[in-house]
């Protein structure tokens, strides 16, 4: 997939598990200048023809739409606040960060009011499998023009948009959805457990939970890694952990109680206590788990 329409060129910041696989996509179809802090991210995206850049301001030069895809709000916006000056005019800044909404309209006035470019926040769905084959869903939200612009781009790199309307809908939508998954994750373990101590049969427990209300799509991806230890990095405890705290902080700054989210941020930080942040967010079933069989 290859095009010579507009953006022409794109600069992407930050090659992590989510972002190098949106790059990666979006280099089959315009020329992509890239930056990140770890070399071997930046071979990696270089394999599929992007321009490894030496620093932002190499990689935003010129540069239509500029990426960026953080792992933290403090990171998005120390990365705007030194680096927006370097968009061009008429340039759109898009963050694929998962940040929470007040930090979100921080960027975005800042860079409106600093280089006079266009802000849009979009966050993702599902996983960088799905991303590489553009089949993720995307949450934006910005200035609508700019938006209404980026459809070719939002185009290669998703198979659905939902336009939020704000970049703090876009980016609480983004915490929603793993409020919503990492709670059900919290209690899928303890639901795992139970039946574990019930000598139930862990086939016959999956095929049966599958046909009550009790499934899910947390329970569909990592019921199983749960069931088998199996705990390599996917989503990390710390990931989901910060996610939690993100969306539980602004539910408390709108004045919206959240007391079972709450209760799945405290066991996300039992994992993390156990030294379990770099693994997997099932590995949350770790220190539920009894030492001792009563």
């Amino acid at each position: 997939m290859t095009t010579t329409t507009w953006p022409g060129s794109i600069g992407f910041i930050g090659l992590g598990a989510m972002g190098g696989a949106v790059a990666q996509r979006l280099s089959s179809a315009w020329k992509l200048k890239v930056f990140d802090l770890s070399p071997a991210a930046v071979e990696a995206i270089g394999k599929f023809g992007a321009v490894a850049c030496a620093s932002p301001a190499e990689a935003m030069a010129g540069a239509a739409v500029v990426f960026s895809c953080l792992p933290t709000p403090e990171l998005v916006e120390a990365f705007w606040t030194e680096n927006g000056k370097h968009l061009g005019d008429g340039a759109i800044a898009v963050d694929l960060s998962t940040i929470d909404p007040a930090t979100s309209r921080r960027v975005a006035t800042l860079i409106e009011r600093q280089a006079g470019a266009k802000f849009v926040a979009c966050t993702m769905g599902k996983t960088p499998a799905m991303a590489r084959e553009g089949k993720i869903p995307v949450f934006v939200g910005g200035d609508a023009a700019a938006v209404e612009k980026l459809r070719p781009v939002l185009a290669v790199m998703a198979n659905a948009v939902f336009d939020m309307g704000s970049v703090e809908g876009a980016t609480m939508f983004k915490l929603i959805s793993n409020l919503i998954g990492m709670t059900n994750l919290a209690v899928l373990a303890e639901g795992h457990l139970l039946a574990q101590a019930a000598g139930i049969d862990p086939a016959t427990y999956m095929e049966a939970l599958r046909t009550t209300g009790g499934w899910s799509v947390q329970a569909d991806i990592r019921l199983k890694w749960m069931m088998e230890r199996d705990f390599a990095p996917r989503f990390a405890v710390d990931l989901a952990a910060k996610d939690l705290r993100l969306s539980v902080n602004a539910a408390a700054q709108w004045g919206i109680p959240t007391p079972v989210a709450a209760a799945g941020l405290s066991v996300f930080s039992l994992a993390h206590a156990a030294g379990l942040g770099a693994k997997d967010a099932a590995a949350i079933v770790e220190p539920l788990t009894p030492k001792v069989k009563v």
